[in-house]
């Protein structure tokens, strides 16, 4: 698969993704007393909708990248797959029900109280993923002008 196609194929699993979470916010709403979704079928629906379009944007720079198709290819793919990681924390939050923070202490999955090296490990990692890949195909641009 080259990286165009991989781009779309993340953006609309996204895309699909939030709207589905749509509908698991509303259902949140309607059963709730206070007519609020739980926090983290929220932050999971709104982040899913902006990844989505994150990775159309990631495409158009794979178009305008001076880099190789390989290189495209994986910064493209590093960015999209800590998008994935990030919404799998979501998600894994929002079916929990175990936080409405989960950078609050002590850190948390389920009733598993894990290391902040964990945490903080894997956001250092996402911030090198994300940042890194999309600067690779933004530098790649930069460089046709």
């Amino acid at each position: 698969m080259d990286a165009l196609k991989l781009c779309y194929v993340f953006g609309g699993s996204f895309f699909l993704v939030g709207l589905l979470c749509g509908i698991w916010k509303y259902y949140g709403i309607l059963k709730s007393k206070d007519a609020v979704a739980p926090e983290y079928v929220s932050v999971l629906h709104r982040a899913s909708l902006l990844y989505s379009f994150a990775c159309i944007l990631l495409s158009k720079f794979v178009e305008l990248s001076s880099f190789s198709e390989e290189v495209n290819f994986y910064a493209a793919f590093s960015a999209m797959v800590f998008f994935a990681f990030a919404q799998s924390t979501y998600f894994l939050h929002a079916v929990l029900k175990d936080t409405d923070n989960q950078f609050q202490k002590p850190y948390r999955i389920g009733s598993w109280l894990h290391p902040a090296i964990l945490t903080h490990g894997s956001m250092v990692l996402l911030i090198l993923g994300e940042v890194g890949g999309f600067a690779v195909l933004f530098w790649g641009f930069l460089r046709t002008l």
